[in-house]
């Protein structure tokens, strides 16, 4: 048994383990998948000292806690949360040393949706086409964390960061979507697409890692029919039946049959990862580069 592990004490929501993901093998019908908010996950990492492709703990909504095997050094970012160590306050956003057997708690989101997790070394469960990272819609990667889960740790890379703590974007209070137009925008109406661009738009709760769903005026097409599947990309806006724009996340599917209205400029989507159900979202219009 090694020492270098986190036993998972308390699961939370939905944790998982995230890295960079699993870029280029869309021809095979693999997502991406990897962390919503990759410069949250990249800072965590660089606090205690890992590579930006170390593969961490993302947390939805209410935490998880963990107990090491041994005395690492932690850092949580991302969505603010309270963050104790053995009972005891510690610091959210800098680095925080856990001693061996101490339960590490990172608490419910006090803005936004998702925290993330750190450890020196990093997660190192088996890699799957390159990555640790868990992918829900194709099940790739390992599943989500479970009560009583023993995650193994790699080795240290290099000594944490000498900061009492950096500063980091907090959630959005409203969501602002810098678009240019899909490969289909052709098949709704001028109307629809003045509608996406002026009109205002909502979170809806079914989001999830594949995608942000929004609630809000429907989008009326020029043309029936369905598409034949097509190859779909990471922040594409498809439009469902019932006319209410899905941004896709980092789980997407890599074909879709709805068409793409827009696409999403990817600079904007970890925000987008941190919006909380019913937060207002408006889609600006912006020229290619």
């Amino acid at each position: 048994m090694t020492d270098r592990a986190l036993v998972v004490v308390r699961s939370g929501a939905l944790t998982t383990v995230q890295d960079r993901g699993r870029p280029g093998y869309a021809h095979l019908g693999v997502p991406r998948s990897g962390v919503l908010d990759g410069p949250a996950a990249a800072l965590v990492n660089r606090l205690v000292g890992n590579p930006p492709d170390a593969a961490v703990l993302e947390t939805t909504l209410d935490g998880c806690a963990v107990r090491p095997r041994s005395t690492v050094t932690v850092a949580v970012g991302g969505a603010p949360c309270p963050v104790r160590v053995g009972g005891r306050p510690a610091a959210w956003g800098a680095p925080v040393l856990v001693r061996e057997g101490e339960l590490l708690e990172v608490g419910a989101a006090t803005a936004g949706v998702r925290a993330y997790l750190a450890v020196s070394g990093g997660i190192a469960v088996e890699p799957v086409l390159g990555s640790r990272a868990t992918d829900l819609l194709s099940g790739l990667g390992p599943a989500p964390l479970t009560d009583g889960t023993v995650l193994p740790l790699g080795a240290p890379a290099g000594p944490p960061a000498r900061v009492d703590g950096v500063p980091q974007p907090r959630p959005p209070a409203g969501l602002v979507l810098r678009v240019t137009p899909g490969p289909r925008a052709d098949w709704f109406t001028a109307g629809a697409v003045r509608t996406l661009t002026t009109r205002a738009y909502r979170v809806s709760p079914a989001s999830n890692r594949i995608g942000l769903r929004t609630e809000g005026p429907p989008l009326e097409r020029a043309r029936p029919g369905e598409l034949p599947s097509e190859g779909v990309v990471l922040g594409a806006v498809q439009v469902p039946p019932d006319g209410r724009p899905v941004v896709f996340l980092a789980d997407h599917p890599t074909t879709g049959g709805y068409p793409v209205i827009a696409v999403v400029r990817a600079a904007d989507l970890p925000a987008a990862a941190q919006a909380l159900p019913g937060t207002p979202v408006r889609f600006v219009p912006v020229r290619r580069r």
